[in-house]
């Protein structure tokens, strides 16, 4: 097995980078998440489409992996900035309105080989939260990724709550979960929840809003033996 490095960017885009594939997931470029990042460059600004990247000499993508169509997830400019000739972009067909159609469309539950990359969607939602019935993401919209490559199996959540389905991943070694909540994915205390049910190695939180990484890290390490890696923006995890 290849050693695998696992790159953050906000709110939810990570590289996966091994010996011999460029993963990309939910890369999209938004100004505000990068204000303070001294890497980052911008080829555009408003009134334009805001083109830009967190680093200039990021490395074209074998594979490109999009949860859901909101913006801050899914941008086309990012994406063409990633794409080589034969890449492959993957998404849910929602995303055909900003992303095209000459894009390969998933459904949770579907599966995509590319080259002994085995790579699993699954659900991502949210759920009704006591009086208030509007659901940022419905059910069957957005999807989760379970990425198995090298041996390895790593857990992209999406923006979701902390639901049922979860329980049904099997081994995870890395699991990329939101923290935020604010109606939008679950909060601090249902991400400890989930990471305690699905039992990765390595947790690493994600679209974080005001939540606490270190806090998170916290409270899973002293409920579990599993690891958290609270990264900074750019920082890499290794995963040997």
């Amino acid at each position: 097995m290849m050693p695998i490095d696992i790159k953050w960017f906000p709110p939810a885009w990570f590289q996966i980078k091994t010996g011999k594939k460029i993963i990309y997931i939910d890369p999209a470029y938004l100004k505000k998440y990068y204000k303070n990042y001294p890497k980052k460059v911008e080829f555009s600004s408003w009134p334009d489409p805001i083109d830009g990247l967190p680093e200039k000499n990021l490395e074209k993508a074998d594979v490109i992996l999009v949860t859901h169509h909101h913006k801050d997830h899914c941008k086309r400019v990012t994406v063409n900035r990633l794409m080589k000739r034969d890449s492959t972009i993957i998404a849910p067909r929602r995303c055909s309105k900003e992303l095209g159609k000459e894009i390969s469309f998933i459904l949770p539950e579907d599966e995509i080989e590319i080259d002994h990359v085995r790579i699993n969607a699954v659900e991502a939602h949210n759920k009704k939260r006591g009086k208030k019935n509007k659901i940022v993401h419905k059910k069957g919209v957005g999807v989760g990724y379970i990425i198995n490559i090298e041996g390895r199996s790593i857990y992209h959540a999406g923006d979701t709550d902390f639901i049922p389905e979860m329980i049904e991943h099997g081994k995870i070694d890395v699991a990329l979960l939101p923290i935020g909540g604010r109606d939008f994915t679950m909060n601090l205390t249902e991400a400890v929840q989930a990471a305690i049910m699905i039992k990765p190695l390595v947790a690493i939180p994600i679209h974080r809003f005001e939540a606490d990484p270190q806090e998170f890290k916290k409270q899973v390490e002293n409920k579990s033996d599993i690891k958290v890696a609270a990264l900074q923006t750019g920082e890499v995890y290794h995963l040997k």
